[in-house]
């Protein structure tokens, strides 16, 4: 069975950190395209920041550019979200999507683009 699996989130203070781990079972994490998506009710799910395939490209939505690092751990096969100096807005609940590589190979904020989805976790940044 293929799937993917978010940890990590948290209830944090504002201006704090936390680091999200995704990672997959069933296939190789890692040899995929996989982004962070986040969403909070009401809302649209959001694109946060994506990696290709290569790892040679990565990208960030603006608002949380400088402050968010997407990373991978060739090793671990896992991929990771560092998030620093959140803000309350960055409440929501966070996704991993991955791509098979034959499918898509790039880094795009797109939600229609990718087909594996975690669960989410749930970020909560107080005040």
């Amino acid at each position: 069975q293929l799937q993917v699996v978010e940890s990590g989130g948290g209830l944090v203070q504002s201006g704090g950190s936390l680091r999200l781990s995704c990672a997959a079972s069933g296939f190789i994490l890692t040899h995929y395209a996989t982004a962070w998506f986040r969403q909070v009710p009401g809302k649209e799910r959001e694109g946060v920041s994506c990696i290709s395939t290569d790892g040679k490209m990565t990208k960030y939505a603006d608002s949380v550019k400088g402050r968010f690092t997407m990373s991978r751990d060739i090793a671990k096969k896992t991929v990771h979200l560092q998030i620093d100096s959140l803000r309350p807005e960055d409440t929501a609940v966070y996704y991993c999507a991955a791509v098979p590589p034959a499918m898509f190979g790039l880094c795009v904020l797109d939600k229609t683009q990718y087909v594996y989805w975690g669960q989410g976790a749930q970020v909560t940044v107080s005040s």
